[in-house]
């Protein structure tokens, strides 16, 4: 893997790293609901699940979801099942987002392990990683190698990404959030958008 190589792969990444999804979205709730901290974990764990799509890639498991419809459709439900449950349970649980909670009152690891679920129950992360990664690995190198670093690579800057939407939330979260009223609209709209991605991702059509 040749520094040409990354240099025309990083802008492409970047292209889509910076395309709004729900990752963008629950990091932005975390931020606003549980401040910077958790939205920064969040983060980590989109990388952790752009590494485990990276590991299924190079073991094959994700040319199966490509080349079998039923099993694609498997991941979409019940990643389409976990968005909306989120959403779902955002908008029913009275949650307060409170901006003078100290972050440390909430679980980071919950909104680790939930951005990990997000990530990986995406079965559209899995084909493009699949389709998007070989076309930067050179025809002499190593496929399995350069696939693992192009992926560490995209885990990097969708990491650097989300840690610097957490951390712009994080700032604007005791302004935005001052009143009873503004917390409940964003607690609101933020589980509203979240069904609305469980929703999309049942209506989107498996990659050709």
């Amino acid at each position: 893997m040749n520094l040409t190589t990354l240099a025309a792969f990083v802008p492409a990444a970047l292209a889509v790293v910076l395309a709004p999804g729900p990752d963008t979205m629950y990091v932005v709730t975390r931020s606003l609901g549980d401040g910077r901290a958790a939205g920064v974990v969040a983060g980590c764990g989109t990388a952790t699940g752009v590494l485990v799509h990276t590991a299924a890639a190079v073991a094959g498991l994700a040319a199966l979801l490509r080349a079998s419809a039923a099993a694609y459709a498997v991941v979409k439900y019940a990643g389409a099942a976990y968005l909306c449950y989120l959403g779902v349970r955002l908008l029913l649980s009275g949650e307060s987002f409170d901006p003078t909670l100290d972050d440390r009152t909430r679980s980071l690891a919950t909104s680790y392990r939930r951005a990990v679920v997000i990530n990986v129950t995406n079965p559209k992360v899995a084909v493009f990683v699949l389709a998007f990664f070989p076309q930067f690995v050179p025809a002499a190198a190593d496929a399995p190698v350069g696939m693992s670093i192009l992926g560490v690579v995209y885990a990097g800057l969708s990491l650097l990404y989300l840690a610097g939407v957490a951390l712009f939330a994080g700032r604007v979260r005791t302004r935005l959030l001052g009143s009873t009223r503004a917390s409940r609209a964003v607690r609101y709209l933020s589980g509203s958008v979240l069904i609305g991605f469980g929703v999309r991702l049942v209506l989107d059509e498996r990659p050709a």
